[in-house]
């Protein structure tokens, strides 16, 4: 299985990134045998569509589930349509998160309901 988990670094011992659309790095892994590498998430600074973007880019990498804090609602339909699992962590490294995952501790996102969206959304200005 290929996974994608989000990462502020290119290293697969840095920091977890929760938020999927604008992560700096996405760290892909074939659990099988454990070969990694990292590329640079091109929607990271995405004026509008980060997470549908990221989406797309993490279908093209070939990627069965990714893992990350946070799925907007576009990003999750999206990655729901290639048939790519979604995976929630909470923080720590790279390689903690993974051995979460393969550990069975993530528990597996079923709707983007409750998960965050863009920014603003549902607050009133004044």
């Amino acid at each position: 299985m290929k996974i994608a988990i989000t990462a502020k670094s290119s290293d697969h011992d840095g920091a977890f990134e929760p938020r999927f659309g604008r992560c700096a790095y996405f760290i892909f892994l074939d659990t099988e045998t454990q070969d990694w590498h990292s590329a640079a998430n091109p929607a990271g600074n995405a004026r509008g569509g980060a997470g549908t973007q990221a989406a797309q880019f993490v279908a093209n990498q070939d990627a069965d589930a990714v893992i990350s804090g946070q799925f907007g609602p576009n990003a999750h339909t999206a990655l729901k349509a290639a048939g790519i699992e979604m995976y929630r962590a909470q923080s720590g490294s790279v390689s903690s998160i993974v051995e979460a995952f393969q550990s069975g501790e993530l528990k597996q996102v079923a709707s983007s309901s409750g998960f965050g969206g863009g920014r603003g959304r549902g607050r009133r200005r004044r």
